[in-house]
């Protein structure tokens, strides 16, 4: 049997406290060994409390000490790529949360680094690793619900972030639409499988200050083949409550998620086709953060095929796309 696979953690924020240290330390294959953060204190109460024998506050410290196999990256947006490629450099494997990168040039910066290293590379696009959504995939790569015509999707929180780094352009790349969009848009070009966009529109909300992020915006995305994606996100919602929604419509059906339901068009009447058991017994948001460190760890392991994250590419050029058009107000097309 293969030794257990030594991870560490680098960034000990929110994400990380609430899905990769408690999934991570029940994930079988994987052992957490060290946490590094700049907050020592911090780091040292959390390697407590997961048994993790070694802290530092240094990417560097970590990396030289040769005591991890792989690292999970966790720390604020703009640190994604620099700490990504040091940890590449040291021969180390890597698990990104997204974005990868800021920029389309980073992301490919970061392919080209792995490739040269011999390791791989992955971003934490956990959506795409929820049951219902595996559930969603086979009825639309099955053919069962026709061709795909539109996706409609959206975010809504009642709050804005109040940590700092958020709040501000250049640390965080964007505001409501990086943080919220862009799960949802992955999620919907992974399952539309990538087709060639031509269209993009964009209207944002943001304040006038400079570096300022925008609390809200409406995308409207038109691709080659005829599909249609709209996608809204809000963080400073006023309401009830938070909203979360993702949608597909096709000829022949249509299926919803949160809880799953999927219906189909048959002897011309709409007939409930949903799959029984679609409801899971922890939160997708748990259950899709271990189904995808556990598949992370068995890539590393080369328990699983290893698929490098090209696919990021393309999505980084729509996100440009995206705030190029909100920013000069108007489409833009490909």
């Amino acid at each position: 049997m293969k030794d257990a696979t030594r991870i560490g953690l680098i960034g000990a924020g929110a994400i990380a406290q609430l899905a990769h240290l408690p999934v991570l330390s029940k994930v079988r294959g994987a052992q957490l060994v060290a946490i590094c953060d700049n907050d020592r204190a911090k780091a040292r109460a959390l390697a407590d409390r997961f048994d993790i024998p070694d802290t530092f506050t240094d990417i560097e410290d970590m990396l030289t000490d040769e005591s991890v196999d792989a690292v999970v990256v966790a720390t604020p947006n703009h640190l994604h790529e620099p700490h990504v490629l040091h940890a590449l450099a040291s021969g180390v494997h890597v698990l990104c949360e997204r974005p990868l990168a800021l920029s389309t040039r980073g992301v490919e910066r970061i392919l080209a680094a792995a490739t040269k290293s011999g390791c791989k590379v992955a971003v934490a696009n956990n959506h795409r690793f929820r049951n219902d959504t595996q559930m969603l995939d086979a009825f639309q790569r099955g053919g069962e619900l026709g061709k795909l015509i539109a996706v409609r999707a959206g975010s809504y929180h009642l709050r804005r972030p109040t940590d700092s780094w958020r709040n501000r352009r250049a640390e965080a790349g964007g505001g409501a639409f990086l943080d919220h969009g862009t799960p949802l848009l992955d999620l919907a070009l992974w399952l539309a499988d990538f087709p060639d966009p031509v269209r993009v529109w964009a209207k944002w909300e943001r304040g006038r200050a400079a570096g300022a992020v925008e609390d809200a915006m409406v995308v409207q995305l038109e691709f080659a083949n005829g599909v249609v994606f709209t996608l809204d996100v809000n963080w400073s919602y006023v309401g009830e409550e938070d909203r979360w929604w993702f949608e597909v419509i096709s000829q022949r059906g249509s299926a919803r998620l949160a809880p799953l339901r999927v219906f189909k068009e048959l002897h011309g009447r709409p007939v409930d086709v949903s799959p029984s058991g679609a409801a899971a017994r922890e939160s997708a948001f748990i259950q899709s953060y271990r189904a995808e460190l556990t598949h992370f760890i068995a890539v590393v392991r080369e328990e699983a095929e290893y698929e490098a994250p090209t696919d990021q590419v393309k999505l980084h050029k729509l996100l440009e796309a995206i705030y190029k058009s909100a920013d000069e107000g108007k489409e833009i097309c490909l």
